[in-house]
């Protein structure tokens, strides 16, 4: 593993009660990149990140990140170390204003990290450093809005600020874009490449516009294996991807 490597993966597998859903996953992340996942319905996308997050263990091979073994940490481990991901279903507190939600992910930095017990005074001192993220995702105007009450393009934005005030030198998105409308899209396309300018980025993406726009490459999935991996070009013009896609041989 190189110092331009910051994650991989050797034969990295999982079995469910004796299905393959991930088979010799061998994936090498270049630090300071955007790379993706892709691939068919059930190719095992979101497997890998399961697995790359703990939030299932593998069954077999092996995960090194920043050079670490970390194939049998726990989940809050791997998110100390740096590895956060969001999720397909936007994960924030539906009642919490934006700005409340970017502040409880900042208490995770502080010795007192979740005392609710603690005055609500004492964490205005995080005021500041929540609408420095909330402003660097473009949402400072949503400041006090109900993260409820938000167009949903904006609360997948609020998700990733709350996923940056956790630091990460490697962020996981996972279908960033899923279920938006063109706007939204445009909007998060720009969100995700304005923050990946200080760390590498791993994504789960199905629109292969927002691939080809975004990704600097590109590992193709299918039935729980690399098919391919390479540029947007690369891949796009492999007559296996277009027959995992569509159905038909090219």
């Amino acid at each position: 593993m190189t110092n331009d490597t910051i994650l991989k993966t050797q034969g990295l597998g999982k079995d469910f009660l004796g299905f393959a859903a991930v088979s010799n996953v061998n994936l090498q992340v270049r630090r300071g990149s955007i790379h993706a996942l892709i691939g068919p319905n059930g190719a095992g996308k979101t497997t890998v990140f399961n697995l790359l997050t703990k939030f299932h263990p593998s069954t077999s091979g092996s995960i090194h990140f920043n050079g670490v073994d970390i194939t049998h940490e726990t989940s809050v481990q791997i998110a100390r170390r740096g590895m956060v991901r969001s999720f397909q279903i936007s994960a924030t507190f539906g009642h919490l204003t934006a700005l409340e939600n970017v502040r409880v992910a900042l208490q995770r930095n502080r010795k007192d990290s979740f005392n609710f017990w603690s005055s609500e005074k004492r964490l205005d001192a995080l005021n500041g450093q929540a609408m420095a993220l909330l402003e660097a995702v473009d949402l400072a105007s949503f400041a006090d809005t109900v993260a409820i009450e938000m167009p949903y393009g904006r609360k997948r934005a609020l998700e990733i600020a709350t996923t940056l005030a956790l630091e990460p030198a490697l962020m996981l998105l996972d279908e960033p874009t899923q279920g938006m409308g063109h706007e939204d899209v445009g909007r998060v396309v720009e969100l995700i490449r304005k923050v990946s300018k200080n760390r590498t980025i791993l994504m789960v993406e199905h629109n292969l516009s927002v691939v080809e726009s975004l990704c600097d490459t590109i590992t193709v999935l299918q039935r729980g294996s690399v098919l391919a991996e390479g540029n947007y070009a690369t891949v796009s013009q492999d007559p296996r991807v277009l027959e995992a896609y569509v159905g038909v041989e090219a």
